[in-house]
């Protein structure tokens, strides 16, 4: 296939895909329908696994604009195939908006859009417009680029926030309504949840079901109906249950999602009428009416008139209400192009409930339609449920290596049977079935069941632990992270902010520290005003709701906010009618001391209230918010602003703000404590109520008077400490991501031992290009608060100890701290510095939602398997990218989240870790018992094809029942080990330890079943067993045999001495290695407190034991073994203890002792410091002697780790200009070199 022929859609984005075009070829199609015919349907079944195999198949090569089927391939790791066909719909234009333009060049006024004008430019000759469909997105050709593209909705028009306002806020009419319906469809996010049937076909097609079902059409052939019945029953329970499931989900989606999706909506059409519709028929330009009492929001929309109070907690998880405010209409910010990301303060999202709303006198509050359906913020996230991507697992994909070898092993098998049967003459119907036989032998069919137990029991124990999870096979993963990223309020710190106190400014310096605000001597003061004020709190239903820094700022005051009724606004302009004010009691008493007070009116109290007329609501990216007041019988308004104190510093006259400020700040932040600024200025009196709704907010917030900070402390949750420092123990790494402000999040990482007292924490700030400067990194070594006092000494012990090269490595002990601004720059201009940060950054501070996602891919680039715990708000993205999301919250944005702990604190971190690991070697152990068992009952088998014999059928039973179901289901209970230690299991089954035990397990028992196989021919009672012989009894021969006479040949020849031997010796052989592979410590408790293992292996020993040493004539015809001499019985009782002990020897010895300490823990990527080589002990240098001998035994001397970011590490390890030194520069175009200079 030519490269120039595929294309590329959704360039750039998570679900890029490359696309070619297809068409129908008749001989293909003839010649593959005969081949299904031929294969009796398998043909079919392949193509249906490998859709790129179908298409290929049956189409041939065409252009994309041509073509009636799409093949798709996803360009990411996982590289899936997709099939889809094309389709063809008539429209009279060609893109969605291309009738703005039209209407634009007819200069019709705006909303003056008449049916007519519409209804004759759609008589013209309609077009055709090819498209497909995939995972609920419509992808149309587009002739200018030549492609196919998506439409999401009004910001593909890339229309200003003036435009919107101008262009699209009177409405459409149905004409264009109809018409934009043809492209973005109906206003809903359909789940449809499957029928039954197709669920079924579905999960019966899996590769493992048709082999089980070819198993048993192979079993009945052979009148082995027991086991084929036990195996039906397995897989009945198996899809049952799997059905159950998936079904299940559908219906909650479906449920969760149709809820609100359908509701009645006012429309305001393009004459200005009010029509009411369904929200099913909205399309992007369609002006919504938001009723006063609030909806649940049926699309994504814009707020052009009136504010909204808004419930998030479907999408953030936050359950905090929040003030959305109409989009700016003029001035700067309304020259902007219009985005969903950067005006989401003024977007509606779908799914978002509406509290209320609040408006101007006689006014509606409306919203333009912006997108619909499933190009929704709701409908994305409904699409990453639907249709997630598969789980890059590397046990899964060694797991289908491995039964590539299997099928391989079965193929010599297959082959050596049909040889054999040939050259002995065996009919062809026993060649057919025999050989055949041997495939159904190696490839176990139970083994999909027995993998699912493991973690079936996993996720209950986590569920006991009030862990809960949507995505089980994420288990498995949780046993290999090596680094987790915690968010931090909430999740490692408190979730509220208590008020510490309060630092006023007055004439340029700074008061004592105040614990109260709600001192009757501050009440007046503007300090406490701009407190009470300056927020976005508001009462739904009698109850203060908002932010929890607002509630705790404002409750500290002591005030009260009150939302008037109509009658009572009269003193205000009902413009914004919330009101606050102190407690009368308050007042009175602050008046006490003055005599012109004593007989003070009510109407003279009420000048202490202040009405808000407008608010400016906290912006993430400017990191401040404003309100403009009135105080009762004042003429002029005032304005008062809160923010990051950075900012607010930056924002008033400098003569207002202490010399001291930056001082007062880093003593609080590295203390850990939240600081809030606050500044106040007076509005000119000229200013109305209507001029102030039309002023940007950049006219109000400048100029302003400091007014002091507000000290909020976050406390550390008690867990915390203790659960990093049992990670920090088990060699897990641990990351802080967090939104808040650097200094204060270094502070929490030192105060929670994520950064140890002695460690260095180095600041990379860094700034884009500006004025012909390239961008550069500033490297600030902050303070290390354990040090000297002497700030001097300090500085000059950092500057040493991060030149010291003689020092090691692990001395040299330092971290990096990112903020959110600094690591857009790194990863735009510093691309090669990214793996170098992303190896020693501990805090990320100031990270947007989308940085701390962006994040997650960089560390999974350098292969750490990533955990990632975060409360729910604003870490959706972080937490679906991880290889193991954590939700602290129980709303439904947890839903994003494979796991959701009910405990608020990260101590389900090292549990689900431990459980992790449990379950990830529970799965090997299984798996190499799985395997063990068909290699052992593959050598059993094959060893008697040699002399033309089998197990018999009721033997086939019983090991495959009794021992291997029984066994292989009860192995998995071990529960976890209950610590984290410092060794991780190995990720993979095709790794030296694990090939070295099945490998040497599987040599034991094929040279004990060859040695037992050769020795019974050669004992002195030995024969041809026919039903005459009687080896037990050699003095009772004649009667025996004249009580034989009659009895019919077996003829299939199972009953003789080289069969019983055989399985008495592979049953033993079964339960042995079940025991060795069913290791405990460290990852999983002692199978000895496995009662159910312990009491199988007990039971199944002594039965096994029993009928050998004293036989059972209707056991043993059962199961038509034959009678042997008693001393060739405890022949093979000493057999099976040697076995078992050399077994035993083996496992723990040379993998457990040898390999895996000394040769293979290199594998573990852990940078574990290391005794220097003139304090190692003498069993030390041993062990350090074996290590290198057996290293370069095995070929792995100097052989580069596996990990990217050990190599990575190591190659920082010799760079001697890492890390930069202090007060230097990094510049973007050289950025290997270190250009100091005073910061």
């Amino acid at each position: 296939m030519k490269t120039g022929e595929v294309k590329i859609i959704n360039k750039g984005l998570e679900d890029e895909m490359e696309v070619w075009g297809y068409r129908p070829c008749l001989w293909k199609t003839i010649l593959v329908g005969v081949g299904v015919v031929c294969s009796g349907g398998l043909l079919l079944l392949l193509l249906y696994w490998l859709p790129e195999w179908g298409v290929k198949g049956t189409c041939t090569h065409t252009s994309l604009r041509d073509a009636h089927t799409l093949l798709l391939r996803t360009t990411d790791e996982f590289r899936q195939w997709f099939r889809a066909k094309a389709h063809v719909m008539l429209a009279p234009w060609k893109k969605p908006f291309d009738s703005l333009d039209l209407s634009a060049t007819a200069q019709l006024p705006n909303g003056d859009h008449s049916e007519e004008h519409y209804g004759k430019l759609a008589q013209g000759q309609p077009i055709q417009i090819h498209f497909f469909t995939h995972h609920s997105t419509k992808y149309y050709w587009d002739d200018e680029t030549q492609n196919f593209e998506t439409y999401k909705g009004l910001e593909d028009v890339n229309v200003s926030c003036a435009g919107i306002h101008s262009d699209h806020s009177s409405g459409l009419c149905k004409t264009l309504q109809d018409f934009r319906r043809l492209f973005f469809g109906e206003n809903e996010i359909a789940v449809r949840v499957p029928s039954l049937f197709k669920l079924l076909i579905k999960e019966v097609l899996n590769p493992f079901y048709i082999f089980q079902l070819f198993s048993v059409i192979l079993w009945s052939a052979e009148d082995y109906y027991y086991y084929a019945t036990a195996i039906v029953f397995m897989s009945v329970i198996s899809i049952a249950t799997s059905l159950y499931t998936i079904k299940k989900q559908y219906v909650m989606l479906h449920d969760m999602v149709a809820a609100h999706s359908v509701v009645r909506v006012s429309v305001c059409k393009g004459n200005k009428e009010i029509a009411e519709a369904m929200s099913t028929e909205l399309v992007p330009g369609d002006v919504v009416i938001i009723p006063a009492n609030g909806m649940i929001m049926p699309c994504d929309a814009v707020l052009i008139h009136g504010t909204c109070i808004v419930n998030e907690s479907m999408l953030t998880g936050e359950s905090v209400p929040v003030t959305k405010t109409s989009l700016p209409s003029s001035g700067e910010d309304a020259a902007v192009s219009y985005s969903m990301e950067e005006h989401k303060r003024h977007t509606l999202f779908c799914g978002t409930h509406v509290i209320q709303t609040r408006f101007y006198t006689g006014e509606l509050v409306k919203a333009v339609v912006v997108r619909t359906g499933f190009s929704t913020e709701k409908g994305q996230l409904v699409r990453s449920i639907l249709y997630p991507k598969p789980t890059d697992f590397k046990l899964y994909r060694d797991a289908y290596l491995f039964l590539l070898c299997l099928v391989g092993v079965a193929g010599i098998g297959f082959i050596y049977t049909i040889v054999l049967s040939v050259m002995n003459q065996v009919p062809a119907k026993t060649i057919i079935i025999e050989s055949l036989d041997i495939i159904t032998i190696t490839v176990p069919p139970a083994l999909p069941a027995a993998m699912t137990a493991g973690i079936v029991y996993a996720q209950r124990r986590l569920k006991r632990v009030g862990i809960f999870c949507i995505s089980p096979q994420r288990i498995n993963m949780c046993g290999q992270l090596n680094l987790v990223c915690f968010d931090k309020t909430g999740t490692l710190t408190e979730d509220g902010l208590d008020l510490w106190g309060i630092q006023r400014a007055e004439n340029g310096s700074f008061s004592p520290p105040e614990s109260e605000a709600a001192e009757q001597s501050l009440v007046s003061s503007a300090f406490v005003a701009g407190m009470a004020s300056c927020h976005s709190l508001t009462k739904i239903e009698g109850e203060l709701s908002g932010d929890p820094l607002d509630l705790k700022m404002f409750s500290a005051t002591g005030w009260i906010l009150e939302e008037p009724t109509e009658e009572e606004t009269a003193l205000h302009n009902p413009l914004m009618p919330t009101v606050v004010r102190p407690p009368k009691h308050v007042v009175l008493e602050a008046n006490q001391n003055n005599p012109l007070a004593q007989n003070m009116e009510l109407s003279q109290i009420s000048s202490f209230e202040i009405g808000i007329v407008r608010q400016f609501p906290f912006s993430s990216a400017l990191q401040r918010m404003s309100v403009v007041v009135r105080r009762l019988g004042e003429k002029h308004m005032d304005a008062y602003l809160k923010g990051a104190p950075e900012i607010v510093a930056s924002l008033c006259k400098q003569h207002t703000v202490p010399q001291s400020f930056t001082e007062t700040l880093e003593s609080y932040t590295r203390q850990g404590f939240r600081v809030i600024a606050l500044a106040h200025r007076q509005l000119e009196s000229k200013l109305s109520w209507h001029k102030v709704q039309s002023l940007s907010r950049d006219l109000i917030e400048t100029n302003m008077e400091f007014l002091g900070l507000i000290i909020m402390q976050n406390k550390i949750k008690q867990e915390t400490a203790g659960v990093l420092r049992e990670l920090r123990q088990a060699n897990i790494r641990t990351l802080m991501v967090t939104g808040d402000n650097m200094l204060t999040a270094i502070s929490v990482a030192r105060d929670c031992g994520m950064v140890r007292a002695h460690e260095q924490v180095v600041i990379a700030d860094a700034v884009p290009p500006k004025d012909f400067n390239p961008a550069a990194i500033m490297w600030h070594y902050t303070e290390n608060p354990q040090t000297t006092k002497d700030n001097q000494s300090v500085e000059i012990n950092l500057e040493e100890r991060a030149y010291d090269k003689r020092q090691p490595p692990q001395e040299q002990s330092y971290h990096f701290a990112v903020s959110g601004k600094a690591f857009a720059v790194v990863t735009e201009h510093f691309p090669q510095l990214v793996q170098k940060l992303a190896l020693r950054a501990t805090v990320f501070a100031r990270m947007a939602p989308d940085q701390k996602t962006q994040l997650v891919e960089i560390l999974q680039s350098i292969d750490y398997t990533v955990g990632m715990c975060g409360d729910g708000a604003n870490d959706c993205g972080a937490l679906k990218r991880a290889h193991s999301g954590i939700s602290l919250s129980e709303l439904e944005a947890s839903v994003a989240s494979p796991f959701t702990s009910t405990t608020s604190n990260i101590s389900c971190v090292p549990n689900l870790i431990r459980e992790g690991r449990a379950a990830l070697i529970t799965s090997f152990c299984v798996f190499k018992f799985m395997a063990l068992y068909s290699i052992i009952q593959y050598l059993s088998v094959t060893l008697l094809y040699s002399i033309l014999s089998n197990l018999g059928d009721f033997q086939f039973l019983f090991i495959d029942i009794a021992i291997i179901l029984i066994i292989a289901f009860t192995m998995s209970l071990n529960p976890a080990w209950k610590e984290l230690v410092w060794r991780r299991p190995p990720s993979s089954l095709i790794s030296g330890p694990l090939l070295c035990s099945v490998l040497t397990q599987i040599l034991t028992c094929l040279f004990f079943q060859v040695l037992v196989f050769l020795l019974v021919r050669q004992q002195r009672w030995y024969e041809t067993w026919t039903p005459q012989s009687d080896a037990c009894n050699v003095s009772s021969y004649s009667l025996t045999h004249s009580s034989n006479v009659s009895s019919p040949h077996d003829h299939k020849n199972i009953k003789n001495y080289e069969n019983t031997t055989l399985f008495y010796i592979s049953s033993f052989q079964y339960l042995s290695v079940a025991i060795i592979f069913s290791k405990g410590k460290p990852f999983r408790q002692p199978s000895y407190k496995n009662w159910p293992f312990m009491l199988s292996c007990i039971g199944l020993y002594t039965f096994l034991l029993f009928i050998m040493l004293y036989p059972v004539p209707a056991i043993d015809s059962f199961l038509e073994i034959v009678c042997v001499p008693h001393d060739w019985r405890v022949t093979l009782v000493v057999i099976v203890v040697v076995n078992t002990a050399v077994s035993f020897m083996l496992e723990i010895l040379i993998l457990d002792i040898i390999l895996w300490r000394l040769v293979f823990r290199g594998n573990q990527g852990g940078n574990r410091p290391s005794a220097s080589p003139a304090t190692a002990k003498p069993q030390e240098a041993n062990s350090r002697w074996g290590s290198s001998f057996l290293s370069w035994l095995f070929c792995r001397r100097n052989k580069p780790p596996r990990v990217r970011y050990m190599n990575v590490a190591l190659e920082l390890q010799d760079d001697p200009d890492w890390p930069p030194g202090p007060s230097t520069v990094t510049y973007a175009s050289d950025a290997q070199s270190h250009i100091s200079a005073a910061l």
